[in-house]
């Protein structure tokens, strides 16, 4: 898995012209998901990601979590993040995992965001979206396991 992690202040997908997914202060997602990624793998990734400090204290440090902060979670697929773009002038998609074991892997993982009782919104699979946000900083990290 790959994860492109913004914080935001706040973020919203849109699909086909509806907002599927609205958040205030926390994190957009962009989540890649690969051929061999395992709930292992995905498990440790919602875990970082809910505990990771990135957010700052009274005193300006990053100390605070985003559990510490009540954040939420947009989280939008992104198959591009396996682009490998090393040949030609057309990226290749091939180590982006097939879509049907994709979305199957990319809903248990926003599952198990939510088991750690975070707020989590989404994107539509596969569909062409919009995302809009504002960028927090910025911070933007990313997560690969």
């Amino acid at each position: 898995m790959k994860i492109v992690l913004q914080r935001c202040k706040q973020a919203k997908v849109t699909a086909a012209g509806k907002v599927t997914g609205a958040i205030g202060k926390g994190f957009v997602l962009l989540v890649g998901i690969t051929h061999d990624d395992t709930k292992n793998e995905a498990e440790w990734l919602a875990d970082k990601i809910v505990n990771l400090r990135v957010f700052e204290d009274a005193e300006g440090k990053m100390n605070l979590s985003l559990k510490d902060v009540d954040g939420e979670i947009l989280s939008v697929s992104q198959f591009t993040l396996y682009a490998d773009c090393n040949k030609g002038r057309r990226p290749s998609f091939i180590d982006a995992a097939a879509p049907d074991a994709a979305n199957l892997f990319y809903e248990q993982f926003n599952e198990m965001l939510r088991e750690k009782g975070v707020k989590v919104e989404t994107g539509v699979f596969g569909a062409m979206m919009e995302v809009d946000l504002i960028n927090d900083g910025p911070v933007t990290l990313v997560l690969e396991r």
